[in-house]
């Protein structure tokens, strides 16, 4: 057991609710124990009695009681440094506020009941000074592409802001059967979860509604190229549904090669690799500590640059949206 302490709260960690504080700064503590810390004030800020929501500013004093060993929770096993060698290799952007990766096909970005390994268990590999890089969206196991993280609390703010205020611009690779007969235009179907029956069994999965669950989703999308039974499209998503993009190729009648959950039979093409021939290319957002627009690419890899390769599209096509043909580029 350690003896009262007093800290001071450093700049970084202006405006941090004291919950989180102690949770990165006493991440073995468990939430139920600093609850009653708080309840009984054996933690204090500025000498008062605080709340778990109440934000500390730099300079303020926090008082730390005697933390038994009752009120720890199990320890997490050490950082791995093969897990900060994996995340190194797919690195293809870093400064001190933003972790760009390629995240490889097949690869979880936040764990779950049945998966181990995914990319947010492996950020305590990074960590440095009590800062870890943090997710601030998400790309689905079966995507791969550019996923963005930020390497310190404030970056993640403002970048988790961004993107719920749809200041991210991003776009999308797929790999479609057929061609759309309009080879630009925009996508306005609303989506719902929906329960629908699939050989005989009932499954969840978005679908295209007018009901009252439905939820506005539009997407632009644009044709880049074709090749007897599939085309090479961009899409942006300009709203973040669950499985947009997917339903919307499905609803156009052109849906993303290897997607049989919403193309069923018609997402199939023979001599492509198995798996979702779809890919997260390109961002343009707004830089977290200078508010300036920069563009990050990831380079076409997996399934799908195979795929390029023997339909003969371009891996370094360029796309235009018309919002974005005078941003600069880094």
């Amino acid at each position: 057991m350690s003896g009262v302490k007093t800290l001071v709260v450093a700049e970084k960690d202006d405006g941090l609710r004291i919950d989180r504080w102690f949770k990165s700064h006493y991440p073995g503590l468990r939430h139920g124990a600093l609850e009653k810390l708080l309840r009984t004030g054996q933690i204090r800020v500025n000498g008062g009695r605080v709340k778990a929501n109440r934000r500390v500013e730099a300079g303020e004093t926090i008082r730390i009681p005697p933390i038994s060993e009752e009120t720890e929770a199990p320890k997490s096993p050490p950082p791995k440094k093969e897990d900060a060698d994996f995340i190194r290799k797919l690195t293809i952007f870093e400064d001190d506020a933003i972790l760009a990766l390629n995240k490889p096909f097949g690869l979880a970005v936040q764990g779950g009941a049945r998966t181990a390994r995914h990319i947010d268990g492996m950020m305590a590999s990074l960590e440095k000074e009590g800062e870890r890089p943090r997710l601030v969206h998400r790309l689905d196991q079966d995507t791969g592409g550019l996923l963005i993280l930020a390497k310190t609390r404030l970056a993640a703010a403002k970048l988790s802001k961004a993107f719920a205020g749809r200041d991210v611009v991003k776009t999308y690779w797929a790999l479609c059967a057929g061609a759309p007969e309009i080879h630009q235009g925009t996508i306005n179907l609303a989506i719902a979860k929906k329960m629908i029956r699939v050989g005989g069994k009932d499954q969840e999965r978005m679908a295209a509604a007018d009901d009252d669950d439905a939820k506005k989703a539009i997407t632009d999308y644009m044709v880049l190229d074709s090749a007897g039974p599939a085309s090479f499209l961009a899409l942006k998503p300009l709203t973040g549904r669950t499985h947009q993009l997917r339903v919307h190729c499905a609803a156009m009648g052109n849906p993303i090669i290897g997607d049989r959950k919403y193309g069923g039979p018609g997402a199939v093409v023979e001599g492509a690799p198995e798996g979702l021939q779809l890919f997260c290319r390109e961002m343009t957002l707004p830089h977290p500590e200078t508010g300036r627009l920069i563009t990050l690419t990831a380079p076409l890899t997996g399934r799908m640059k195979e795929t390029w390769d023997l339909f003969g599209f371009d891996p370094e096509a360029e796309v235009s949206w018309p919002d974005l043909r005078h941003k600069k580029k880094r």
